[in-house]
This record gives structure tokens, sequence and C-alpha cells, in this order.
């Protein structure tokens, strides 16, 4: 910004708008060699907006503005979320905006994590395309299982995907597998007998000191790589030391605690937490969710492909029903732009988008909460909009816990978060009712 800048009218005014801008952004503890990008990022704004007078800004205008942002493919996500708290920091805290809350700023913050190749999304096919392969392998470490025995790796996935096991199973395998080769100093699984098995575990037992959950976990992974991939039979396993933990007893809310995490929450974060608190749905259950999933007739909501690739049904909590409305019209707006700039599709799973070409295209199949930006599909490739990244939701979850002074470890899956009252026997104040059609 220039010292004739409209916006502040006069050099001195430039000089103290600027002393107090770089004040705040100490005290929102941003780095010193950070907050130099941040005053670049509101000067380009303001150009951007033709340098008028701070006062005459709309919140219209920044979510445009941060909209054409969020377009910019070659962005990166970092520098994306630099872009919208240094705007933040400049209205709601600088300029104090009467308009600011008006602006869901945790949706172009946390809403801009793009989906990486390995993310937990159902965005897969059961296989490994040329295509896919080239990306997983060129992304690999050169010390790892796609680079040292890219046959195996490729047919453990592919053993996987083809028993149908969720994505998460997939990257633990896959985890557990490359540990235990590396192990035996990257001998071939194939010359690793029974009392090699036994002395991965021993070692992760009394050596690793895990839990007998985490054992378990790393037996099962290469239990699946003889029996399934490598078909062969590795006899009975020895008397390997097995971990021996306590269990932890369970992180319990209070409903006083609950409600005060609730109320600490804004904008689709309150929404979707009010979500897993109102229907008891896990936490990528939720992220996951379209548009065709919520049943206002039938007061439902339809979970599709949960644990265990089962579908289920949860009662749509009535409190929620005119945020979900709204949110839906704004989801609408978004969705109709997008459409408009040529993209708008997304992605379907199970091959329904070569049995209805159209239907990747159509409303009633995105998600219910998308991204704030377009991104790459990790693994076709396409421009895509995708479901949001679940880390925003895990941090305003922790950060609302923190500002309402909860002492106890809470996330999203903290048993009476996904567990309300009203399901033993105490009236949950997200409850479902009557509900009608938007």
């Amino acid at each position: 910004m220039t010292p004739n800048s409209p916006a502040l009218r006069s050099g001195s005014a430039v000089s103290n708008f600027w002393i107090r801008y770089l004040a705040l952004l100490r005290e929102h503890s941003i780095l010193k060699k950070y907050q130099h990008w941040h005053r670049q990022h509101v000067e380009q704004y303001l150009r951007a907006q033709g340098e008028r007078k701070l006062a005459t800004h709309t919140a219209e205008e920044l979510n445009a503005y941060l909209e054409r942002k969020s377009a910019i493919a070659s962005l990166p996500d970092w520098q994306f979320r630099q872009i919208t708290e240094a705007l933040r920091i400049l209205f709601c805290d600088l300029v104090k905006a009467d308009w600011c809350d008006q602006v869901d700023w945790a949706h172009w913050t946390e809403g801009a994590w793009r989906l990486s190749q390995n993310h937990p999304t159902l965005a897969r096919e059961s296989g490994l395309t040329d295509a896919v392969s080239k990306l997983m392998f060129e992304a690999a470490p050169k010390r790892s299982l796609p680079k040292k025995f890219p046959e195996l790796y490729r047919a453990v996935v592919t053993a996987i995907r083809v028993a149908g096991y969720a994505i998460r199973t997939e990257q633990t395998y896959l985890q557990w597998v490359e540990r235990f080769i590396r192990f035996h100093d990257w001998r071939p699984a194939d010359s690793l007998n029974s009392s090699d098995v036994d002395a991965f575990l021993e070692y992760l037992a009394v050596k690793r000191n895990v839990s007998d959950s985490t054992q378990n976990q790393a037996l099962c992974a290469i239990v699946f790589l003889y029996g399934k991939v490598l078909k062969r039979d590795l006899g009975a396993f020895g008397e390997f030391a097995r971990a021996k933990r306590p269990r932890q007893l369970p992180v319990v809310l209070s409903q006083v605690e609950v409600r005060a995490l609730l109320q600490a929450l804004n904008g689709r974060h309150a929404l979707m937490a009010g979500l897993l608190y109102g229907t008891g749905m896990r936490l990528m259950e939720c992220i996951r969710l379209r548009v065709l999933d919520i049943d206002f007739d039938y007061q439902q909501i339809i979970i599709r492909q949960g644990k265990g690739g089962k579908d289920r049904v949860a009662p749509l909590p009535q409190r929620l029903t005119d945020t979900i409305c709204r949110h839906l019209e704004t989801v609408h707006e978004t969705f109709v732009k997008d459409t408009q700039d040529g993209h708008g599709e997304v992605f379907l799973p199970d091959a329904l988008a070569r049995k209805y070409p159209n239907a990747p295209r159509e409303w009633r199949w995105q998600y219910l909460f998308p991204s704030s930006r377009i991104s790459v599909d990790p693994r076709s490739g396409k421009m895509r909009r995708h479901h949001i990244h679940e880390n925003g939701l895990q941090k305003a979850v922790k950060q609302a816990s923190n500002a309402a002074g909860i002492q106890k470890k809470v996330g999203c899956h903290t048993p009476l978060l996904r567990h309300p009252p009203d399901r033993g026997g105490v009236r949950s104040p997200h409850g479902a009712g009557a509900v009608g059609s938007c």
C-alpha cells in the first residue's frame, strides 16, 4: 500500500496502520519471518479492491476474493491459509468490521487442506491403474517397500482392495509389512519364516513397549501378507513375549462440558460436531456425507460404507435441521459456480461413474462438506472439489476444548461426544425429533 492510498489517506496513517497490524501479528504469535508475507497479502487484497476505504468493504467482497484465490491450483495450501489468516487479523482484530461473523473463517482456513495421495478418502480404484501406480511409486521414499519390492507392494495393495478392506486398514497393513521386512534388513518376505515373525513381535513388545492391541495389529498384517498374498502357511507361532498394558478408562464428558464444547465452535465445524454428537457417527463418516444422504422426510441420515463397509441409518437431529438447510443453500451456490466454471464433478465410488456417466455432476451426489478449494484428485488426476480434510474438525474441536476450559483429553471420538447421553437414558440437547423438508 502506498502513502497516497485512498484506503488510509495520509502517510502518517499508513505508518500507524502497519505498526498496529504488525503488533497484532505478534499477539497472534506470527513469527517475524512470516510477518512480511502477511503484510504483502493485505496489500495485494487492497489493490484488488481498488484501495478503497476499509470501512466500505463487505463480507461478500471478501468471500469472493477468497473464492478467486482458492481456484488457483498452483497456490499451495499453506499459502492460501496464510492469506486467510492475514485478512482475518486485518478485519476482525484491526478494523473490527461488524460483518466478520458473516465470514466462515474456519471454512477458508481449515477447509483449504487438499487431499494427499494417501488420504483415506473413498476415491480409489479396486486395483492399481498405470496412472495411479506412477503417482504412488514416484512419491515413495527411496528406502521404502514400494521402491525395494515394487511387485510385492502391488500385490499387497491389490489383495487388500479386492478383499474390500477400508483404506485405513490398507495403510496400516502396508506400514507393518514394511516395518517387518525392514526389521530383517530388507530380506525378501518369502525367505522369512515363523521364527522371524516371533522375533519381530517380541521386539515390538520388549524393545518398543507397544500395547497388546498394536502387537496384534502387526500380527494380523503379517498373517494377511503370508496367507492372502504369498499363499504360504507359516505354521504355529512360537511363544513370543506378548505386550501387556492395563486398560485405560475412557474419557467421558459431562452434559455441561459437551454443551460448552459445542458452543465454543462456530460455522461448519459447529454443524459437524453437532452431527457427531447427535447421530453418533464417526469422523470420516461425517466428512464423507453427500447431499442425498440427508433425508428430511424420514428424519434420518444415511451413513454409507461405515465401519466394515456397512450402511446404517441415524436420526436427523431436530435442532440442526435449519442449520443444515442454510448450509445446503451455501453449498449449492458453490456447486452452481463450479459448474459454470467447468468443474462441478465429484468422485463416485464403486464404478458408479461408469454406470451413470452424468451422476458425478448431479447436485445430489455432491459432498455435504466440500473443501474450500478445487484440487487435483490424488489418484485420477481430475480437477474436483473433494470433501474437506478431517484435520480441520480435529483442530477445531481441540481449540474449542481449550476455549471451554475442559481439562480432559477431548477428540472427535471421545465417547460422550460420539455417543450422546440420550442413548443412556438422558435426553441429548441435539436429540432427533419431527422435522420438515427444506
